[in-house]
């Protein structure tokens, strides 16, 4: 990576980070685009290089931040050698819960914001092209499990969302009741989700058998 190249990812990684923290000491409304360019130590000119508005900045800013998130747990789930699809996503969920429980900006920032079109819409996880993307990782982690899996897109939809949907009233309020008492609630619902998908030998001979049909 070239010195211009170097600088502008670094004016980029100086707004969003400027942002994150305004927007969660400040409030979202309450903080201009001349706060986050006079704060950050850029020129208004230079926000506009990157984002089109302040609602476009806090989208990228929650991919960012969500996608991160992510690809700091599966890089934790690879140093632990943890095996077994299903151990690997409870692992990546209880990582992700404990990193939120100690980071509460974090926690308000995500909240309900942790879901599936950070992963369909293949957004990055970075401040560059030449990051993980976060969908990938995923597909490559289910790939990597051995298994077959019948429509796997719609399975990470649906444990994306679960887990979404899951955490954050009993991390926020504690309601309906606190993050510990729903967790083992929430590890068997991933891995029924994951054994639905799993592909059998029966599902291929169905599929093998319909595909003959359709050629007749």
């Amino acid at each position: 990576m070239g010195k211009i190249e170097v600088n502008k990812k670094q004016k980029k990684e100086s707004l969003l980070n400027t942002a994150f923290s305004l927007f969660t000491s400040k409030g979202f409304q309450k903080t201009s685009i001349s706060d986050i360019v006079d704060n950050a130590g850029v020129a208004k000119g230079t926000f506009y290089l990157y984002f089109s508005d302040k609602y476009d900045l806090r989208n990228k800013l929650i991919a960012h931040k969500a996608g991160v998130l992510f690809l700091d747990a599966y890089h934790a789930l690879t140093a632990q050698k943890v095996t077994g699809i299903e151990e690997q996503i409870i692992y990546i969920t209880d990582y992700i819960i404990q990193r939120l429980i100690k980071d509460k900006s974090l926690l308000g920032f995500l909240s309900k914001h942790l879901s599936w079109g950070i992963f369909r819409n293949n957004l990055i996880a970075g401040t560059d092209n030449n990051e993980q993307n976060v969908y990938l990782v995923f597909m490559n982690l289910l790939h990597a499990s051995g298994y077959d899996f019948k429509d796997p897109e719609i399975m990470i939809y649906m444990l994306i969302e679960l887990v979404s949907g899951s955490i954050y009233n009993p991390l926020l309020y504690e309601q309906p009741v606190p993050i510990d008492a729903i967790q083992s609630y929430l590890h068997d619902s991933i891995r029924h989700i994951i054994r639905q998908h799993i592909q059998t030998e029966s599902d291929s001979s169905q599929t093998a058998n319909s595909a003959a049909s359709d050629i007749k």
